[in-house]
């Protein structure tokens, strides 16, 4: 690995950078001021900072994170892509643009879907059930008094089945004080033959 991608020079590149930033805004500083030093100031951070963009210019840059080695034709937008790690003849499907854009658009449906779903939950919790309680009242009063009216139904039901035997003894009675009064007609009607 070459020595510019190593970590302790990234850092010193970086604390270069800094410290010659900050010794030209100082220089500035003093030389818009007119205080003594400026110019020298201005002078050792200008220079330092011209060879850190020398040394920027002749450095490649740089690149953190090579994923065409791990996915070989990352950067061709129509290139058939599998990893590296799948193997030949693996059952990883391999990834191409479109292939990745209709998944995305997938994604983004669900994403449609899950917020409209969101807002109907939003839309129910702002539903006002203040009143809710008082419906549920006058409900409970409603089904009392529709079971008291069962309740009486119920009994006059009774009463009617007692009021249909009675008169089924009534009808029986009139039946046999019929026949007594037939008999006496009768006896009266032979009373006078003889």
């Amino acid at each position: 690995m070459a020595f510019y991608k190593s970590s302790w020079f990234k850092y010193l590149k970086n604390f270069i950078i800094g410290v010659g930033a900050s010794i030209v805004m100082v220089g500035a500083l003093f030389k818009i001021q007119s205080w003594e030093g400026g110019g020298e100031m201005l002078t050792a951070g200008l220079l330092t900072e011209a060879f850190l963009f020398l040394l920027l210019g002749v450095l490649p840059p740089e690149k953190d994170y090579y994923w065409e080695k791990l996915y070989p034709g990352l950067e061709n937008y129509n290139s058939t892509i599998a990893p590296l790690t799948a193997g030949e003849g693996s059952a990883v499907p391999a990834l191409n643009g479109e292939i990745v854009e209709q998944q995305l658009g997938g994604m983004l449906n669900e994403m449609q879907s899950m917020s409209k779903s969101l807002g109907s939950l939003k839309a129910l919790q702002e539903v006002d059930f203040s009143g809710t309680s008082e419906q549920l009242k006058t409900m409970s009063n409603f089904y009392t008094r529709m079971n008291d009216a069962m309740e009486n139904l119920n009994d006059s039901l009774e009463d009617t089945k007692a009021y249909k035997d009675q008169l089924s003894a009534l009808n029986q009675n009139l039946g046999q004080l019929n026949n007594v009064y037939g008999n006496v007609l009768s006896a009266m009607s032979n009373i006078g033959k003889n």
